[in-house]
């Protein structure tokens, strides 16, 4: 059977590369997007737009009329539309809201009007809060430490909630700090590779918040795309209705993260660092065994040569520097 498949947030950092890998797939006949276009952008699928396959709905997943018409006749949706970064949501806590909590109640609920069978959505590792056990386990959580993981936290609880009431198999993802090409560098909220590779490759020290020592299980964006799209065709039941670690399952300092950006850089100065910054979380590792044993989860790409492939992209495409 051929799939039919709906991304929100496509027009994303991680949305944009679902969409390439998924227009390559021989059991896949339409890929449609819907983007509002404030994180997301058109260059990030100017490549697509001429392919038959593809489908480009510039819409707002706030509108539920517009959820209802993207997801009709679906028989797929992977939802990665979310306002992002901890930051912007204690700066903004009701748009942040508005997005990732009223949003993904409107994708989940035109699913289940649609009958659409599949979704898979993003949550996040900000979910753990002040738990501090590492490695972090899918069954222990602990209290939200910032606006943006209430909102990923809930999303989790309506997938459940759907679950138990309607006809709707849902997969969570948890993802742990991905990164890779089309990964914006730009503006207050952007992830910390970008800023780094940003800064350092026009000989800038970047600014790490904190003395540097906090860590993180930065994930390949390669990694999750995969994970995504094994979802449309996956039909072992025991797997749907979870919630998973997407990661690699090792953990990097900041520190170590800006010396290995350095040596592929070249760039020869040291990080200034800042003040501790509000709503992190101090260290983050996941345990991905969930994945592997129920998904088949392979992240066969490491954070060095993640990195790598990064940095290659970017400096194939210079313009992403603004």
């Amino acid at each position: 059977m051929k799939r039919k498949v709906l991304i929100t947030g496509g027009a994303g950092f991680i949305g944009s590369n679902i969409c390439e890998k998924l227009l390559m797939h021989p059991d896949v006949e339409v890929v449609r997007v819907i983007d509002n276009l404030i994180t997301g952008s058109k260059r990030n699928i100017a490549g697509f737009l001429s392919n038959p396959k593809f489908e480009f709905i510039e819409g707002d997943i706030r509108d539920y009329e517009t959820v209802v018409k993207a997801s009709k006749g679906m028989t797929a949706i992977l939802h990665q539309a979310a306002l992002g970064s901890v930051p912007r949501s204690i700066q903004s806590p009701i748009t942040t809201n508005e997005h990732n909590v009223t949003g993904t109640l409107n994708v989940f609920f035109a699913a289940k009007e649609n009958q659409v069978k599949k979704i898979a959505f993003a949550s996040s590792s900000s979910t753990y809060g002040n738990n501090p056990d590492l490695p972090k386990i899918e069954s222990k959580i602990g209290d939200p430490l910032s606006p943006y993981a209430v909102t990923k936290l809930i999303s989790e609880l309506y997938a459940k909630v759907f679950s138990n009431l309607y006809d709707f198999h849902y997969i969570g993802f948890r993802y742990f700090n991905v990164f890779g090409p089309r990964q914006n560098p730009q503006g207050p909220y952007a992830a910390v590779i970008p800023i780094f590779f940003k800064e350092m490759m026009a000989g800038r020290s970047p600014v790490i918040n904190g003395n540097g020592e906090q860590s993180r299980d930065f994930t390949f964006v390669e990694n999750v795309v995969d994970v995504n799209i094994g979802t449309i065709f996956n039909e072992n039941p025991s797997s749907w209705n979870n919630i998973y670690n997407i990661a690699y399952g090792s953990k990097t300092s900041l520190n170590q993260l800006f010396y290995s950006i350095a040596k592929l850089t070249g760039y020869a100065g040291e990080p200034i660092h800042g003040p501790d910054r509000a709503g992190d979380i101090r260290d983050s590792l996941a345990e991905i065994s969930k994945a592997t044993g129920l998904l088949q989860y392979q992240p066969v790409v490491s954070i060095t040569e993640g990195l790598e492939r990064t940095y290659q992209w970017y400096l194939q495409n210079p313009d992403f520097f603004g």
